[in-house]
């Protein structure tokens, strides 16, 4: 069985360690996967983002752990919820919004049973005391009904999408990856019948490049390129170095390709 964590703790932070301490204290013999300890801290939007990119390439039945929560702490819920083959312990904020989008949950559950819990459980460290037990569980054969009443929905994110017009397509960016590249949510699909040479602009913010690659090799060192990454969304990089740093931008900078 396997358990995937993805949070906005940092990849040195003891706290990934304490959850991982209590998953194997309940089940030594699971593995634990890291998908992603980098999210933007409180960046939901960017955790929903890292889930839908990653968690559906793990086998059907991988129960997926993700604590991006600002409202920990909070009335806001903890859910189960089984989603194209997966199964998600993680709070209500939007987190599952881009995979609900994607295929409609099978199931939601929302955990309120304390006795799969720890014992002692902090208000600000829910992923340790609530989700890492309750998915530690789930890997040894815990029905998912045991958890707490069904629910009909999830909470769902604003997200923001592109508009594309004649000659041109208006989005944002709506990540940032580890390596400083700016993913957009401008998506290969609506650049189909775009040009892809020195005939079409990318612009942000005051920046502004030409064409549109297919690999960062193709320009030289410190050029800002265009190219469609390989979660087909629109990114712009700095090439060996960081857009995010280098151009001073980030989520929610305007993007726009025109031709």
């Amino acid at each position: 069985m396997i358990i995937t964590l993805t949070t906005d703790f940092g990849a040195s932070s003891p706290y990934v360690a304490a959850m991982k301490g209590v998953i194997l204290s309940i089940n030594p013999k699971v593995q634990i996967v890291d998908v992603s300890h980098s999210v933007l801290p409180q960046q939901v939007q960017a955790g929903a983002q890292v889930l839908d990119e990653v968690t559906r390439l793990f086998p059907p039945g991988t129960i997926h752990v993700a604590v991006v929560d600002p409202g920990v702490g909070t009335s806001r819920a903890i859910v189960y919820a089984e989603i194209a083959g997966g199964r998600y312990v993680c709070p209500d904020n939007g987190l599952l919004g881009r995979l609900a989008e994607r295929e409609s949950p099978s199931k939601i559950v929302h955990v309120t049973s304390e006795r799969f819990f720890r014992t002692s459980v902090a208000p600000t460290f829910h992923g340790r005391d609530i989700m890492a037990p309750v998915a530690a569980q789930l890997s040894l054969g815990l029905d998912p009904d045991e958890l707490g009443p069904r629910l009909t929905q999830l909470r769902r994110l604003d997200w923001p999408g592109a508009v594309k017009v004649a000659n041109r397509i208006e989005g944002e960016v709506v990540a940032v990856d580890g390596f400083g590249n700016l993913v957009t949510n401008i998506t290969r699909e609506m650049l189909a019948g775009v040009p892809t040479d020195e005939t079409v602009a990318i612009r942000c913010d005051e920046h502004e490049t030409h064409s549109i690659f297919t690999t960062y090799a193709e320009q030289p060192p410190m050029t800002l390129v265009a190219l469609i990454g390989s979660n087909d969304q629109l990114e712009l990089a700095i090439v060996d170095d960081s857009a995010t740093r280098m151009l001073g931008v980030g989520v929610g900078a305007a993007v726009e390709v025109c031709w």
